[in-house]
Order: structure tokens, then C-alpha cells, then sequence
């Protein structure tokens, strides 16, 4: 195994039997010819989880834990699998922490990267989309390092995965049940005590359930912040953020949601992963605050399409703020977008 967490270009590498282990090199996957033994297998997860603080069992059959080379681990075992435990390993996919460095790789535009760095200088609200392995995490960690070094910085993770290089940061994660039951930390009390902190910005690196509530109720009372989010576009991340609130309770109603995502999020980054195995930012997409029938408006600002970005029709949100920042870093309109 040790091979394959060495390979840097090996980007995920899972257990579905001892005799049948796979890896993705470049967005596709292939079997391996390694064989193992089943009591190997459960041998190297107690390995890796006794470095991370969390278990596996009957009683808790799922695990999640970041690894100390930043790579997730993610086990599953029976009875909820057939007969097997099943080991995800999903590495750094690109060690970025800047935008700069995505540039190289195609990642996106010097132009587009400067509308993303200074979107977030600016204090936009940004919500980073995309399917699973397609640069989300990586992404959202290239828009924290654009953030300002005198500003306070609160994360909120499942499991540790962002990897902020700013001097004022503060990173929590979620904690699982004790096998009596108690002791479980949930995103939605992380967000809470993230609002305690006296924090400039919040980030919450991953978006699933009802801790979208939370997460829009801060960002609405004027702390600025990002997150990301599993969905297919940008429009189709808009509508998922409006409908996980709903989980909250049946109190929470689609009338309260609706206007609170409108003049919550600013903008939404959309990443894909093509089929070539190449990741970059899709789509841009501004929200102008308004509702229209239960609608949010949403307009594409860029998009990539034919092997280039080209223009939307959409207006650049909080001009005025944007305008402010571009002044004080000496650029001009033309440097941005496209």
C-alpha cells in the first residue's frame, strides 16, 4: 500500500475486498494487482485511525478522519457492508494553498484569479461547488489564503482537510459519540461557537445537512464567509442551499430560506473534474439578491465553454465594495474576469 500513498500522482486509493483494491490516477480508476488478507486489511485502518483519536465498531460502523499526510481516510465495515470493510483514501489532490498556483495547471486565468482574490478581499459571500473530486476542497483552500492576514479566521470541518497559512486562524472539527452515547459535536454547534469567537470571516468546508441553517443565519448578520458544497452547477448548488435548511425542523419554512440565500450568498464558484482528468472553475455565477416567485435570480458571470471563458450576462455583485478593493491594490477593472 505504502507505494500508492507515495505515488503523487495516485489521487484516491479504496479497499472494496482484500483481493480487489483500486486507485485513480488522473480522474480515472484501474484495478491493482495487490492482494491482501482481510485481517491485513483491518490491521492497517487501526493503524491509521490510532494516529487520528477516532474508532470504528459495531456501535459507530462509519469513520471519517484526516490523516497526518492531509489525506481523508473513510471506513465502512459490516454488517452495513456485505461482508467487507470498505477503505477509502482520497489524498491531497494538488497541494495549492494560493490561486496563483492553480494558474499553472489550468486551473483557471490570471484574470479570473484576480476577480476571485479580490472577491474575497472585498468580504463576498462565496459558495464553492462541485462533484465529488473535482478540486472543491483544494479550491475553497486557494480562496482562504486570499484572505487579508489581519482578519480572524474561524474553520468548521467534519474532518480537517483545509489547511489555512494565515497568523489569526482558528480550525474546529466535529466530534463523534462516545460508546455511552455522549459527547457528539455536531456542524451546527461548531457554527454556534464559531459566532463566540469573534470571528472576521467563518468557512465551513463542506455544506451536507441542516448546518446550512446556521451557516446562513451568520453570514446574513454581516460576518463574511465561504463553503462548499456537493451539486452539479451553480444553479443546482443555489436550489440544494435552499432546501437543507428544511432539515432544521418543520419550523423552518421555504418562505424564510428563499430571501435569507438571496441576500446571503454573493457569489457561487463552480469547479469540475472533465473527462480528460483535468480540474478548473466551470462557471461563475452572481446572485443579486432578488427573488422572483420563490426564484432566486442567478446569472452566470463566466463560464467555460469550447476550451475558453467567456462573459455572462450577470452584473459583478457589491461593485461598489469591489471597486473600493481593486483601488486600494492599484488594479484596474480590465485585470479581472476576462
Amino acid at each position: 500500500m505504502q507505494k500508492f500513498l507515495d505515488d503523487q500522482q495516485i489521487e484516491e486509493i479504496w479497499i472494496n475486498t482484500p483481493e480487489r483494491i483500486f486507485i485513480a490516477r488522473n480522474g480515472e480508476s484501474e484495478l491493482t494487482t495487490l492482494v491482501l488478507e482481510a485481517v491485513e486489511v483491518r490491521d492497517l485502518v487501526e493503524r491509521m485511525l490510532a494516529l487520528t483519536g477516532r474508532r470504528v465498531d459495531l456501535s459507530n460502523p462509519f469513520v471519517d478522519a484526516r490523516l497526518p499526510s492531509g489525506a481523508r481516510l473513510h471506513v465502512a465495515i459490516p454488517d452495513v457492508t456485505a461482508e467487507h470493510w470498505a477503505v477509502n483514501i482520497r489524498k491531497l489532490s494538488l497541494p495549492a494553498n494560493a490561486l496563483e498556483d492553480l494558474i499553472p495547471v489550468g486551473g483557471l486565468t490570471q484574470k479570473i484569479a484576480n476577480f476571485c482574490s479580490v472577491a474575497v478581499k472585498s468580504g463576498l459571500n462565496i459558495l464553492v461547488s462541485g462533484a465529488t473530486q473535482a478540486g472543491k476542497t483544494t479550491f475553497l483552500n486557494c480562496l482562504i489564503g486570499e484572505i487579508p492576514p489581519n482578519q480572524r479566521l474561524i474553520t468548521i470541518e467534519e474532518v480537517f482537510e483545509l489547511s489555512p497559512r494565515l497568523p489569526d486562524v482558528v480550525a474546529l472539527q466535529t466530534r463523534e459519540k462516545t460508546l455511552d452515547g455522549d459527547g457528539e459535536i455536531s456542524l451546527r454547534r461548531l457554527i454556534k461557537e464559531a459566532l463566540r469567537m469573534r470571528p472576521s470571516r467563518i468557512v465551513v468546508g463542506e455544506v451536507r445537512e441542516a448546518e446550512a441553517l446556521d451557516l446562513l443565519i451568520a453570514l446574513n448578520s454581516g460576518i463574511p464567509g465561504m463553503a462548499s458544497i456537493h451539486a452539479n452547477s451553480a444553479r443546482e448548488a443555489i436550489r440544494k442551499l435552499s432546501t437543507l435548511p428544511l432539515l432544521a425542523g418543520e419550523n423552518i419554512s421555504y418562505d424564510f430560506v428563499i430571501p435569507t440565500v438571496a441576500n446571503s450568498i454573493d457569489l457561487v464558484i463552480h469547479c469540475e473534474l472533465d473527462s480528460a482528468g483535468k480540474r478548473r472553475v466551470r462557471e461563475i455565477a452572481s446572485l443579486s439578491g432578488r427573488v422572483e416567485g420563490k426564484h432566486i435570480e442567478i446569472e452566470e458571470l463566466i463560464s467555460y465553454k469550447d476550451g475558453e471563458y467567456v462573459r455572462g450576462l450577470a452584473t459583478i455583485p457589491k461593485l461598489e465594495k469591489i471597486k473600493s478593493t481593486l483601488k486600494s491594490l492599484s488594479l484596474d477593472e480590465n485585470d479581472f474576469l476576462i
